[in-house]
């Protein structure tokens, strides 16, 4: 989830997953994988930094204890 801007000044949170492309006519347009648009105040380029930097944080949370991924890193650190 990213938060962003209408143009009107209220803030909302978009579901990054959603996004299909953003354009800037000069607004910024951000159509959903829904086929709606939405306008927002934030620049093409900051809705994107954002939708990156979402999807990496995603990756970034270590898996739940008790998979075999920590439980081979648990080993390792013990060794």
């Amino acid at each position: 989830m990213i938060r962003l801007t209408r143009l009107g000044g209220e803030p909302f949170v978009l579901n990054a997953e959603l996004i299909c492309y953003v354009e800037e006519l000069p607004d910024t347009y951000i159509t959903l994988t829904t086929g709606e648009r939405v306008v927002v105040r934030e620049s093409m380029s900051e809705v994107v930094r954002r939708a990156v930097t979402y999807q990496r944080a995603k990756h970034w949370m270590p898996p739940p204890q008790g998979t075999p991924c920590c439980q081979e890193n648990i080993a390792e650190e013990k060794a």
